[in-house]
């Protein structure tokens, strides 16, 4: 059933809220007449006559620049086969999307009609002028050999095959640094290489720069060992053919040190394994099953290194730690192609950075305590910040150094700044956190689980592995439209009211009037108060029934935030519990404190919430440049209003000194770092992007908040509630389907953090 629902739910991102995964938006104003004139007729003639008299001006004045072509012709889509240009165009668009969130590079996607050769290349060399690089993908071997040569040859932009040289690149960087571990010399070392694809065959040429001999490599295909006794061997396989006298991969695999995989499931078996040298270094990169089972692999010897290209095992060989950087890197410097050179500056950055102290974002991100360089950590992870701020850099000089540079890089300082400002948008926030609730998915209880958004979400969380719902409602309505979602797989329904939880009713009752005794509470009132879906989950959670919880879809926050205070409580120390937004706006992530609870809260109520806020935006591994806003700018106004938010300040420098905090300070000055540096070069903020907003009250917090959601069209995460002993949060009346599935994953990750420190 689950892959039943893999398919519905894959079928519906495609088509829903409208078909395909890009689209194309202006980046100019075109408000008014003034704009469309200049967009268009008149004024597009200037621009034209000025690229006519020089051809480079095409850089400086359109999109050119960074715009990068993926084309294929669907002769050799993932694992699908030769199944044509249209079938193909979900992958190539899926590609866009990877060039667009991790680099910032504009894709268009183009499937051409032509499985000949000549005619690919016609095609795609009469487009060229439209793109500033062009990215080929998925064409069978050994057409893509010529394909690719030829291109890169006759054009003078870069052109790469990512089936071939994106794995290589990748799993080069993890080679060198196995190899390191294993203490074993590349030009020493026994290589066999199972597959004779394209990508096979890139990867192996690859590891012969690095130094591997070709006496020292044994390539196998379909039909076994690739030997100069076989006849009819195109020039790619011949390339590799050994002169051992071998039958097949089982007498291949003796005394083997190291075993690229890139053909098909199951091709090593555990006796293969055992016949493999000390300290094998197994690469299984066939998707989606490896040619050798995982765990298999891992119960068989104890001392191999191992990657695949799955991202449910360490070490994944995922070709998005590479493309979008190295295009990112040749287009910056607008590089007529990406040779040997700039590919190898690649492998050895990405090579570097495993060796790197990780940040505790990528820590947290991947559930780990601590990822150190290592057997089980070989070559970054994907969602590793580092990577646009350390692979484009060393491609863009290898380009320079080798002299295929057109436009060469001056400031370095700039240009890394220029890339890390590309870090956090477009959602890369939401995938953090979807992957780092994945990791180590908690039970969660969703309390109005009887309306059909909140079981959407329920489902979805349940089906991504974000956690485990447990469902509170009606339990015929529920079972109903779970019917009408298909929503088949066997979860927990609980219905507070029915007769069946009578017993747990007594229990959370006198365990809540045992909280609740001193004020007012009577044991009979508490235990009816259990029949009601928020005190009931409450308790739950309180218990340690459930590890978080969802509520809030259906009625207003405060009269869900009363139920949910009393039942689970503040943590220890916590003098105040309130609410912060994540924003993922335009200018990058914006955090809003408080939304959501703190009506008029005092000078040292909001130094609590900044202090709170700061905490939580450790959690999302950004440091947190946190301004306390307000009308009027550091002491300009003696109002108590403004006032109150300087006492604040001065309490947080007092008591907190190492926090990157300053105000009172309007917020236009707070957002604009160079406004603020000029009027205020005093500040601690001055010089530096502000991303922590701390409002005066309620009422400007919440109408900020919203404003920014609606008029900048951003991502919303929240409001997240910070000071409770639980992981209990309360969404905004009416949340979408995925604004619940974002809580839901963040609920996760709050509870993770609380049983680790045993709240």
């Amino acid at each position: 059933m689950k892959n039943k629902n893999n398919r519905r739910a894959a079928l519906v991102y495609h088509a829903k809220p409208r078909p395909g995964k890009i689209e194309v938006n202006p980046t100019t104003d075109y408000s008014s007449q003034r704009d469309l004139a200049l967009a268009y007729s008149p004024g597009v003639a200037f621009p034209c006559l000025e690229i006519e008299k020089e051809p480079s001006n095409v850089y400086k004045y359109t999109a050119k620049g960074n715009l990068v072509a993926v084309i294929t012709n669907g002769t050799a889509v993932l694992g699908l086969g030769d199944i044509g240009p249209e079938a193909s165009k979900p992958v190539m668009e899926g590609k866009a999307l990877l060039f667009k969130i991790f680099a910032g590079i504009d894709v268009f996607d183009i499937e051409i009609d032509a499985s000949d050769p000549e005619k690919f290349i016609e095609t795609v060399k009469n487009i060229a002028p439209t793109f500033g690089g062009i990215n080929l993908e998925d064409i069978k071997a050994p057409e893509a050999f010529e394909i690719e040569k030829r291109l890169s040859e006759e054009l003078d932009i870069p052109v790469m095959h990512d089936d071939q040289h994106g794995t290589a690149i990748i799993s080069a960087a993890a080679l060198l640094n196995a190899l390191e571990i294993a203490e074993k010399k590349i030009d020493k070392v026994r290589v066999v290489v199972c597959g004779a694809g394209a990508a096979a065959i890139s990867c192996t040429r690859m590891y012969k720069t690095l130094g591997l001999k070709k006496e020292n490599i044994v390539m196998t295909d379909s039909k076994g060992v690739i030997s100069e006794k076989r006849e009819n061997l195109t020039k790619e396989k011949a390339e590799f053919a050994t002169k051992r006298d071998l039958l097949d991969l089982k007498e291949a695999m003796i005394d083997a040190d190291v075993f690229i995989g890139l053909s098909k499931a199951d091709m090593v078996t555990a006796e293969m394994l055992l016949s493999m040298a000390k300290n094998p270094i197994v690469f299984a990169m066939a998707n989606p099953d490896p040619e050798i089972n995982y765990s298999l692999a891992m119960k068989t010897r104890e001392d191999i290194i191992m990657a695949t290209g799955r991202s449910d095992h360490p070490n994944q060989v995922n070709n998005v730690l590479g493309f979008p950087f190295i295009f990112r890197g040749a287009l910056d410097v607008r590089a007529t192609k990406i040779n040997d050179e700039m590919k190898m500056a690649a492998v050895m950055a990405l090579s570097a950075l495993a060796k790197e102290t990780v940040p505790e974002f990528v820590n947290i991100a991947y559930d780990k305590t601590k990822l150190t360089f290592g057997r089980d950590y070989i070559i970054p992870k994907p969602f590793d910040p580092r990577l646009i701020t350390r692979i484009p850099p060393m491609v863009a000089k290898a380009a320079m150094d080798s002299g295929v540079a057109k436009e060469p890089i001056e400031d370095w300082n700039q240009y890394e700044e220029e890339l890390h400002s590309r870090l956090y948008g477009d959602k890369k926030m939401v995938r953090l956190l979807l992957n780092r609730a994945k990791a180590n998915p908690k039970k969660i209880v969703f309390a109005e689980a009887n309306h059909l958004d909140v079981l959407k979400a329920a489902q979805i969380v349940y089906e991504e592995g974000i956690g485990f719902p447990v469902l509170l409602g009606d339990i015929e309505i529920i079972k109903e439209l779970k019917k009408e979602i298909e929503f088949d797989d066997d979860v927990i329904i609980i219905d507070p009211k029915s007769d069946s939880e009578k017993t747990n009713r007594e229990a959370y009752g006198k365990s809540y009037w045992n909280k609740r005794k001193r004020k007012g509470e009577t044991l009979e009132d508490s235990i009816n108060k259990m029949k009601q879906r928020n005190y009931y989950a409450g308790m739950m959670l309180s218990s340690g029934d459930v590890d978080a919880l969802i509520s809030g879809y259906s009625r207003s926050y405060p009269v869900t935030f009363k139920p949910i205070i009393e039942t689970i409580g503040k943590s220890k120390g916590i003098s105040k519990v309130a609410t912060t937004n994540l924003m993922i706006t335009s200018k990058g992530p914006l955090f809003f404190s408080d939304t959501s609870i703190n009506i008029d809260p005092s000078s040292k109520d909001l130094a609590i919430i900044a202090k709170m806020t700061a905490e939580t935006v450790k959690m999302f591994g950004i440091t947190p440049i946190v301004a306390m806003v307000s009308y009027s700018n550091f002491g300009s106004s003696s109002h108590p209003m403004a006032s109150k938010v300087n006492q604040a300040v001065k309490y947080l420098h007092r008591y907190y000194p190492e926090l990157n905090v300053d105000g009172e300070i309007q917020s236009d000055f707070a957002l604009n770092k160079e406004m603020l540096k000029r009027k205020f070069n005093f500040s601690k903020l001055s010089g530096k992007n502000v991303n922590t907003l701390i409002f005066p009250n309620l009422d400007s917090a919440n109408t900020n908040y919203k404003l920014v959601k609606e008029l900048d069209k951003a991502l919303s995460i929240g409001p997240i509630m910070m000071g409770m002993s639980k992981a209990a949060h309360i969404i905004q009346l009416g949340a979408s389907v995925d604004e619940m599935v974002n809580m839901s994953a963040l609920a996760v990750v709050d509870a993770q953090k609380k049983i680790k420190l045993n709240l």
